[in-house]
């Protein structure tokens, strides 16, 4: 009986080791297909607060309703070379990373930035670093806040797990722009690639 009963507490001990050491692995598998797809997301959907914001427009004389182009020409001429010093900008672009993956609208994993530390193209800062994007200015080209922000969700998996779905978000700051996607993502070959992204909301 004594034996029985030991044996019995053995396997319990065992199932639950197997069960957590699978939820482990589940969850590695998940960091690293998340990792392999996060530039591509980033690239896709990132906003940048410094190119976001329209040319100027000439102002309207209401006594004549004309045009007013008085150094109308020369503010639309700024913004043009400005918008081109964007461009040909060699700096890495700050992009806020907001700390968390989230699961079921709940804080869940700490997402690791170490593997992107040394991109050429993004700057990842986790947004914790910075004050709550509420009161960025976006209309400050030189800030030194991110040019916007990237939420990222799990990612939930087929069956066989060769393919998933997750959802992203993407911000300029200053909570007045901001969009949602829908990723579709696809192991093709060995290689996790993005097959569809839907924008799901704007505002």
């Amino acid at each position: 009986m004594k034996l029985s009963k030991f044996l019995f507490i053995i396997l319990i001990l065992l199932s639950s080791f197997g069960c957590k050491k699978k939820d482990v692995s589940e969850s590695d598998f998940e960091k690293d297909v998340l990792n392999s797809v996060f530039l591509e997301i980033v690239d896709s959907i990132y906003m940048d607060r410094r190119v976001i914001l329209p040319p100027p427009m000439p102002r309207i004389d209401f006594k004549t309703n004309k045009e007013d182009t008085i150094g109308y020409h020369d503010k639309l001429k700024r913004y043009q070379i400005e918008q081109d010093s964007i461009k040909h900008d060699k700096n890495r672009i700050l992009i806020g990373v907001h700390d968390f993956v989230v699961n079921n609208r709940i804080n869940d994993d700490k997402f690791d930035l170490a593997p992107f530390k040394n991109n050429k193209k993004f700057n990842f800062q986790y947004t914790s670093k910075f004050p709550k994007e509420r009161f960025w200015d976006i209309d400050d080209k030189k800030s030194k806040m991110p040019v916007g922000t990237i939420t990222i969700h799990k990612i939930h998996f087929n069956k066989t797990k060769t393919s998933g779905t997750l959802d992203a978000s993407a911000s300029c700051g200053g909570g007045r722009c901001g969009r949602g996607f829908t990723i579709k993502i696809e192991n093709k070959s060995g290689e996790w690639r993005i097959t569809k992204i839907i924008q799901t909301w704007v505002s």
